[in-house]
Formats: structure tokens, C-alpha cells, sequence
């Protein structure tokens, strides 16, 4: 168990309050202020803090933070039965959901291409994504 005073963490405090935490909890604590400390000098040295639009890569390096090699493959899998699953759906379905969700096309504008009313277009995706959650349900079960 770990000591720490909440005093140092809570600028309201006016009483050091010391309390016993989990050595896990303590380790966390220091990680966050340590990943904060970091982020913030990332800034500083980009000097990322007094333009957001610059366009030459100042603020993408200030703020990006990659992923690891576990997280972008648990992606690629996340992606992969996500696309499998929306290719066992009905190709109406599927295309619909696609133009909305991944091509970012709202239900008005799909319904003028198809010529339907948004009704239809709100009722097939709304399916859809009941017939997609089924799918992926017994997909991971």
C-alpha cells in the first residue's frame, strides 16, 4: 500500500489528507502525470499552442498519439468482423447503412439518390443495424 495526500491532487483541499491506496492505483496515478507532463512539453517544443491550422504538421505531431501494435491489430480484427458481418446482410441494408455510417451520407440524400422517402431510408437502416447487432451477437457468442 502506497501513501499519498490528496492535498497534491485536489487544489481544493486546504488540509493535507494522506490516505493508503493500492501500489497499482499509485503507479497509475504517476503514469498519468507522467504521459501529462509529457503531452504538455510535446506542445510547448511543437509550439502546437498557438495554432490549431498550420499546415505543416505542428499540430498532428503535438497531439498525435500512436497506437500500439496490439491496439491497431485489435482493430484490423474489430474492422474485419464488422465488415463481415455487414456482407451477411441484405444488399439493401448493407448499402444503405455503408452510405450513412462510412461514407457519412445522411438519410435524405440517399433517399433522393434512390428515389424513396426518408422514411424508407430511416426504417431499412434502423433494420439493418437490429439484423447487424444479431449478427455480431452470435458472432462473439
Amino acid at each position: 500500500m502506497t501513501k499519498i495526500n490528496l492535498r497534491e491532487y485536489y487544489p481544493f483541499q486546504k488540509y493535507d489528507n494522506v490516505i493508503e491506496v493500492a501500489d497499482e492505483v499509485a503507479e497509475a496515478i504517476c503514469e498519468s502525470e507522467r504521459t501529462e507532463a509529457a503531452y504538455q512539453r510535446r506542445i510547448y517544443r511543437h509550439k502546437a499552442y498557438y495554432s490549431l491550422d498550420r499546415d505543416d504538421g505542428t499540430e498532428y505531431d503535438a497531439v498525435f498519439v500512436s497506437l500500439s501494435p496490439c491496439e491497431l491489430y485489435e482493430r484490423k480484427i474489430t474492422y474485419e468482423q464488422l465488415h463481415a458481418a455487414i456482407t451477411q446482410l441484405p444488399d439493401i441494408q448493407a448499402k444503405r447503412i455503408y452510405a450513412h455510417y462510412f461514407m457519412g451520407m445522411s438519410q435524405v440524400s440517399i433517399a433522393r439518390a434512390e428515389g424513396v422517402s426518408r422514411k424508407a431510408i430511416c426504417v431499412s437502416i434502423a433494420h439493418g443495424l437490429q439484423n447487424l447487432e444479431r449478427i455480431l451477437k452470435n458472432l462473439f457468442i
